[in-house]
């Protein structure tokens, strides 16, 4: 109900949308965000009015959870969103991206990549296509620097929007059939593609799913065949991150 408070641990995106809604239905948004993050990304959900907590770097997407826990248990009339345990996630996958990717493929589909944040998109469209077709191959995207589901040691990187210091109970670990790790220069390397090549301005998540994608394309079993990929993350909201470090020195430069 309006007068009601909405508390989140976000990397970002999730955390722009419901300050959004928010400002629009008239709730007190709590957003609790790594301090890392972009600057567009905290502006904007300063600009939505929300309240904006930032946790040390150090601390990961963990560290977010944890005062976002904190804060809901302190603060009378709060609901926290727990993105990374809600099962709202998965579900609308199911009902809607698989169901899209299905009709705009004509069943053809042969594999799907998507990165794994919180690992909904990952496991409600495994799950729903291979219900469909069992023979669809899906991927799931991760840093190759923090390769904690391939039984790896989490570290900090900075690809933004995948790859929490953590293994959220969302991602279903059976869902998918392999999981592709990519390096960071790679990832900065195909989001810059992408936007320079094709018109997509994709963020840095993006750019390692494409890339994971072109390696599956790139796979004998797939020639000729349909290979989704999902770009969920805007170039926009990486402005003024290292992504364009390189534009950013030029024109700071000229002025």
């Amino acid at each position: 109900a309006p007068g009601g408070t909405i508390i989140e641990a976000t990397s970002g995106n999730t955390g722009i949308s419901l300050a959004m809604v928010g400002a629009a239905r008239g709730y007190r948004t709590i957003i609790v965000m790594p301090e890392s993050m972009s600057l567009e990304r905290k502006i904007l959900i300063r600009a939505y009015g929300a309240e904006l907590f930032l946790t040390p770097a150090a601390e990961g997407m963990k560290g977010s959870v944890a005062k976002a826990e904190e804060l809901g248990a302190s603060i009378e009339g709060s609901i926290l969103v727990r993105q990374f345990d809600n099962q709202a996630g998965p579900a609308i996958h199911r009902e809607t991206t698989a169901e899209e990717i299905w009709a705009d493929t004509d069943g053809q589909v042969a594999a799907v990549v998507a990165g794994s944040g919180t690992g909904g998109t990952i496991t409600g469209v495994s799950q729903r296509l291979k219900e469909l077709n069992p023979k669809i191959k899906t991927f799931a995207v991760q840093p190759a620097a923090s390769p904690l589901l391939t039984g790896g040691e989490a570290a900090g990187h900075p690809l933004a929007g995948i790859g929490p210091n953590f293994i959220p109970s969302v991602l279903d670990t059976f869902a998918y059939d392999e999981v592709i790790s990519v390096e960071n220069g790679t990832a900065f390397e195909y989001a810059r593609r992408a936007s320079a090549e094709e018109g997509i301005l994709a963020g840095i998540s993006s750019g390692a799913s494409l890339w994971a994608a072109r390696e599956v394309a790139n796979r004998p079993e797939f020639a000729g065949k349909i290979v989704v990929v999902i770009v969920p993350s805007f170039g926009e909201r990486y402005v003024s991150s290292t992504l364009y470090r390189d534009l950013q020195e030029e024109y700071q430069t000229k002025s």
